[in-house]
Formats: C-alpha cells, sequence, structure tokens
C-alpha cells in the first residue's frame, strides 16, 4: 500500500505517520481505529464548507446556506469525493467488511474521508486543513446552482410552475405492488396545462411521488423548450370599445394627423355648408313672405257738418265737392 499516492492527491504530507493509519483504519480492522478522528474531521469539514460558502455567495441568506452546506457535506457528497481519490484501495478494514464488500460501501468511504480531514488537522493545524478542503470542494462549487442545490424533486417542480404561472401539479396513486411489508408504489403526477402524464414508483407513496416528479419537470422544460412562449401568436386588441353607444378609443389604436389634402377637402366641405345654410335662410324668408296676406291701407276720412264720417277712396269724390256742384 502505497500511501504517498493518497498524500500526493490530498496534497498534504503527513509529518505523522500514525495519524494517516489510524485515519484509514477501519474499527472491524482493529481497535486503534478512525472514529474519533471521525468526529474532529466532521466539524472541521463543516467550518470549513461554511466559510467556503459565506464568502462566495454574498447575497444568499442564512436559510439557504445552511441548505447548502447541508448538501455538500452529506454522506453522497463525501462518498463521490472518495471515489475521485480512489479511497477504497486504501482502507485497511476486517475480514468480513472485506468479504461482504465493505470497500465500496458510501457509508466507510465518507467516514473514512472525515477522518482524513481530522488528521490533517491535528498534523499541521486548520490552515492545512482548510487548504485540503477548499481544494476538493472548489471544483464542485463551480458547477453548483445554489438555487436549486438540496431541493426534491417535488420542490423544484413546484417552483418551476409557480415561475412560469402553470398551475401545480396533481399527484394520484395508481396502483400498489408486492407485499405489505415490501409495497411499490405506482405514482402518477399531472400537469393538465401542458398535457404532461408521467408515472413514477417507489418503495412508499412519497418516493413515487418524487420520482414521478422528477419525470414531469423534465417533461415540462422539454416542452415549453419546444414551444417558448415568446413564440405563442397573442390575438390583437381591439381599436375600439363601444359601451353604451359611445366609441372609446384604446392607447394602442393611435390617431392618425389628418392630411393638408384631407384638411383642404374638410375646409371646402364645410364653407359649402355655410353656403347651403345662407341659401336656405334666405328661401325660408321668401317663402315666410308670400304666406303673409296682403292688408289694404286704409282710406281717409272727412267730418260732415252734422258730425257724420264720409270714407273717400279714389274712386269717390269728396262729399263738399258734389254738393257745390249742386249750388252751381
Amino acid at each position: 500500500m502505497d500511501l504517498s499516492l493518497l498524500q500526493s492527491r490530498l496534497g498534504h504530507t503527513f509529518k505523522e505517520g500514525a495519524l494517516l493509519q489510524q485515519a484509514l483504519t477501519h474499527r472491524s480492522h482493529s481497535g486503534v481505529h478512525n472514529e474519533r478522528l471521525e468526529f474532529l474531521g466532521d466539524s472541521v469539514l463543516n467550518c470549513v464548507v461554511a466559510s467556503i460558502l459565506f464568502e462566495r455567495y454574498s447575497k444568499i441568506d442564512e436559510g439557504d446556506l445552511s441548505r447548502l452546506r447541508a448538501n455538500l457535506v452529506k454522506q453522497q457528497s463525501l462518498y463521490e469525493i472518495a471515489q475521485r481519490l480512489e479511497l477504497s484501495q486504501f482502507l485497511r478494514l476486517g475480514e468480513g467488511e472485506l468479504k461482504s464488500g465493505g470497500f465500496r460501501r458510501p457509508s466507510i468511504l465518507a467516514d473514512t474521508l472525515e477522518a482524513l480531514f481530522g488528521a490533517i488537522f491535528l498534523d499541521a493545524g486548520f490552515d492545512a486543513a482548510k487548504n485540503v478542503i477548499r481544494a476538493l470542494y472548489i471544483p464542485i462549487l463551480e458547477n453548483v446552482d445554489p438555487k436549486t442545490l438540496g431541493k426534491d424533486a417535488k420542490t423544484l417542480l413546484q417552483e418551476f410552475l409557480q415561475g412560469k404561472k402553470i398551475a401545480l401539479p396533481q399527484y394520484n396513486v395508481i396502483a400498489t405492488h408486492g407485499a405489505a411489508h415490501n409495497q411499490e408504489f405506482e405514482i402518477e403526477c399531472l400537469v393538465p396545462k401542458l398535457d404532461i402524464q408521467v408515472f413514477g414508483t417507489g418503495g412508499s407513496r412519497r418516493a413515487g411521488e418524487q420520482a414521478a416528479a422528477k419525470l414531469a419537470l423534465e417533461a415540462v422544460q422539454a416542452a415549453l423548450a419546444k414551444s417558448p412562449s415568446s413564440t405563442r401568436k397573442t390575438k390583437p386588441r381591439t381599436a375600439q370599445l363601444k359601451l353604451a353607444g359611445i366609441a372609446t378609443i384604446q392607447p394602442d389604436a393611435p390617431l392618425e394627423k389628418p392630411s393638408k389634402k384631407t384638411a383642404k377637402t374638410s375646409g371646402i366641405a364645410e364653407s359649402n355648408r355655410v353656403d347651403e345654410t345662407k341659401t336656405e335662410t334666405k328661401s325660408s324668408s321668401k317663402a315666410s313672405a308670400k304666406d303673409k296676406p296682403e292688408t289694404k291701407a286704409e282710406a281717409p276720412s272727412t267730418m260732415t257738418a252734422e258730425g257724420e264720417q264720409v270714407v273717400h277712396d279714389e274712386h269717390t269724390a269728396p262729399l263738399f265737392a258734389v254738393n257745390q256742384t249742386k249750388t252751381a
């Protein structure tokens, strides 16, 4: 077993080789094992990862930072790092664990990695452990989306649909298979607006819903990628609304300025209308004059000596002239 290769991959050379040996020893191998170093390394790891996240994501609140850290230091994440280091070939396991394939077990590999962090802290201090952990985690953070890391499939699907203003998905139990102590649930997930229907299975109802939600999220993203909202045709708005007989012009129907030719034409038409009005007024005045009855002027009259009034017209001679003729 060449431990120098492992130290090269870690980027740290141990001053005390015994600490490295202990960190690699499982409790099934001997009485001096790595569980205490694992406890110490777990605390160092959490502190360093918290420091990295605090520096890297200045605009993320405490809740999201805690979620990120929990997912970066969980067993699966540590197991993946241990596989990159090919840590399984350096483990010291008991015969029982070797026969049962303990060198491939995620829990053993994750615990051994934490024990190594604790051993480096004891061997060279906090800064040395911090440098090793940063070198292992920075490549992971380069490919991490802080908004989605650590969120389950149902949460991601719900948030995605809400962001697109689409109704939440529906989950239905379609069938259960197997014996009562070992059932498998078949779950249907529906997104009615997009006509999406997928099925997921799991050892529990919750596991089945998570499996269905993961498939539904992939289907929704694929459907929206084929027909983005930006390419959808929208119906043109009506330019006018007629309410109670009144046409209301909408903002999206701008008024057009009349051209000079139109203005001249409208001016001539207006002038013609004025002339027609004047003509009609004159005609009505003449018609009213004709309709009025003619009144004759009163003939002049004279008073006789006896006090009688005598009316004269153009055909009647004055009475006193007749009397004068008879006397002569």
